[in-house]
């Protein structure tokens, strides 16, 4: 990475950050106090707000074009354009602030409308009772008599009936009747009209809810016009959003556009400024060095440049450069914390082993060849560099160790593949014996995979060392536990009775494992004076107590594992005696049982998985030589969201 240090003329500062822009290798650095120099105060707020507006009225716009025939594909799908066009869409001002206020405008009204229709139909229904009255829906008294249209409950009709047997002067019809209401017309004489009032609130009448002064056929006829119209306007209000979604491509280019005006306007912070010039400071990986001078000098004239290597008390930010394979698993890294741009990349080998405990865990052919046709169907049809597309090259190169895991131990969805001569213990049955204690054989070889990848850990360590000139370090703080580590491998695997290995083996391993441990105590304080060598030594011993734990960790890859096989082991097993047992109900079964299982089992595997093998790179691997703390090179104007630029 170079330092670009930069002066050109205030009024070529947008030109500048253009040309750094189309580039796509810079990224613009807080500057330096300098003298005879001012900060620039950047003023985004409004320009912000404008953005978030048209952003907002994106989203609504994508999301109606979802609905649409092939609208998901299109509204999700990245726009490419030339670096010409992105930067001219400054010009489609006019037009797309008409675009996102036709937006608003047609999203406003279809919540009107939706509000319209759901009221009318609420009273549709209240008014579906009344549709076969020819009378008034609030008939006038006469100048003897009340009269009161509503409803009641059809289950207390006959208790009105009854009641109004003691009012001589009152009577009662029964106009229309639904399944739980019954709507009466009551007249009574005004001298009755209380004792009537009392009777009908005592069966829970309900007076019309229309005021309207028509008729009950009148009123449900224009309430069912009044709904089909409102229908009629949001099939409407269907073409005019597929007329507006013809704007989705130039206003994904055009948010896209505005959301690097606002970060070129958020730079003024990072900025110094004399009167009539301004300074600026950038990353620019080296190889790109001539193009950033190439594009500065199309510039203008007027613009000085200068590349330096970073100081050494500065940190630039990380750009890695790993191939598309390991590529994917550097998401697994920045999970935990981008790698240092000072510091070894630890992505390739961590990968590898992030593969091969993946694998070891799934470990069997059918669900490793699931991985990799499900994650690199999913890798494939990713069409941007996304977070999923990585997780998914991720599994489906895991599904790749899957499948060799799986011949190795001779598993096909669970069911023990007899036709494989040379397989690897039975994760459930098999056991070895160490010092005569019987120890399942699987969680030895979990171990001793853990004391290949602490030994890995350890050589990365003194490779960091060594970059950075620490010959002394890499040697005793790498690869003595390096080595040490190879001895204690050794010896556990000489003392496994069923290798019948020489008992040569097991005292050449623990001999190894013994010197190296002497030797990294007797090294540990040689930067330390008097009391702390010896501290520093004793700290050394100790710290085979956290070795020995951090190898047992390893354990998780035997539990994981076995867990797995088994419940694979009892869905096959019964799916196939279903399957096999000729009656048809029973194969539908089985067949459903086998699927749904094995999604189950391989979905809840996956999960396990990906948590348990990330914990074990960040803590037993990474825990041996890694930093992080850096920060990915994040280039000027590359944080677009919906534009791929050619």
């Amino acid at each position: 990475m170079k330092k670009l240090n930069l002066v050109a003329m205030s009024y070529d500062k947008d030109a500048v950050l253009n040309a750094l822009h189309r580039t796509g290798a810079a990224e613009v650095k807080l500057h330096s106090q300098t003298e005879r120099t001012l900060p620039l105060a950047a003023d985004c707020e409004e320009l912000g707000a404008y953005v978030s507006r048209t952003e907002a009225a994106l989203e609504i716009l994508a999301a109606k074009a979802e609905t649409l025939a092939d609208g998901a594909k299109k509204s999700a799908a990245a726009v490419e354009v030339s670096y010409s066009e992105f930067m001219s869409a400054g010009n489609a001002k006019a037009e797309m602030d008409a675009l996102t206020e036709s937006v608003y405008e047609a999203e406003e009204n279809d919540k009107r409308v939706l509000a319209e229709i759901a009221k009318t139909e609420r009273e549709i229904s209240a008014a579906e009772i009344y549709s076969a009255v020819g009378l008034p829906l609030q008939p006038a008294d006469s100048t003897h008599a009340k009269y009161r249209l509503g409803t009641v409950p059809a289950v207390l009709k006959d208790n009105l009936f009854e009641a109004l047997k003691t009012l001589p002067l009152a009577a009662c019809n029964v106009l229309a009747e639904d399944a739980d209401n019954s709507l009466i017309l009551l007249a009574a004489h005004k001298s009755a009209a209380a004792e009537a009032e009392n009777v009908l609130q005592s069966v829970n009448f309900s007076n019309c809810p229309f005021a309207q002064d028509t008729t009950g056929e009148r009123l449900y006829a224009s309430l069912v016009e009044k709904k089909a119209g409102l229908a009629a306007e949001a099939e409407k209000s269907g073409a005019r959003w597929a007329e507006l979604c013809k704007g989705l491509r130039g206003l994904k280019i055009y948010c896209d556009y505005l959301g690097f005006q606002l970060e070129k306007s958020r730079l003024e912070d990072k900025l110094r400024a004399t009167q009539t010039t301004f300074l600026l400071e950038a990353y620019v990986p080296a190889e790109a060095e001539e193009l950033v001078k190439g594009a500065l000098s199309s510039v203008s004239g007027a613009v000085y440049s200068e590349f330096s290597a970073p100081a050494e008390d500065e940190v630039p930010p990380t750009l890695l450069k790993n191939n598309k394979v390991v590529k994917n698993f550097e998401a697994v890294t920045n999970m935990y914390s981008p790698v240092n741009y000072r510091e070894f990349d630890p992505n390739a080998v961590m990968a590898v082993f992030y593969s091969i405990f993946l694998g070891f865990i799934m470990a069997d052919i059918g669900y490793g060849l699931l991985m990799f046709v499900l994650g690199g169907f999913l890798y494939l049809k990713s069409e941007r560099d996304t977070g999923l597309k990585r997780l998914s090259g991720v599994f489906a190169i895991g599904g790749i160790f899957a499948v060799i895991w799986g011949v190795l131990f001779a598993s096909f969805f669970g069911i023990t593949l007899e036709f494989i001569p040379f397989r690897l213990p039975d994760a459930q049955k098999d056991m070895w014996s160490v010092m005569g204690i019987k120890i399942p054989a699987v969680l030895i070889i979990s171990l001793l995979l853990g004391m290949v990848q602490l030994c890995a850990g350890y050589v990365c360590r003194a490779v960091q060392c060594w970059r950075r000139g620490k010959v002394a370090d890499g040697i005793f703080d790498g690869m003595v536990w390096a080595v040490f580590t190879v001895g204690v491998a050794v010896a556990v695997t000489g003392m496994v009775e069923q290798f019948a290995l020489p008992s040569a083996v097991v005292y050449a391993g623990g001999i190894t494992a013994g010197a190296t441990l002497v030797i990294a105590m007797l090294t540990a304080g040689r930067k330390e004076k008097l009391l702390g060598k010896f501290t520093k030594g004793f700290g050394a011993a100790y710290g085979v107590i956290n070795f020995a734990s951090d190898i047992l960790s390893y354990a998780r890859l035997y539990g994981l594992m076995l867990s797995g096989a088994v419940i694979a082991q009892i869905v096959s097993s019964y799916a196939v005696d279903f399957i096999t047992g000729g009656n048809v109900a029973l194969i539908i079964l089985g067949v459903l049982l086998m699927v749904i299982g094995h999604a189950f089992n391989l979905a809840i595997g996956l999960l396990g998985a990906y948590i348990h093998d990330a914990r074990l790179q960040y803590v037993e691997f990474y825990g041996r030589f890694y930093e992080g703390e850096g920060e990915l090179f994040t280039p000027l104007g590359s944080s677009r969201k919906y534009v791929e630029i050619n």
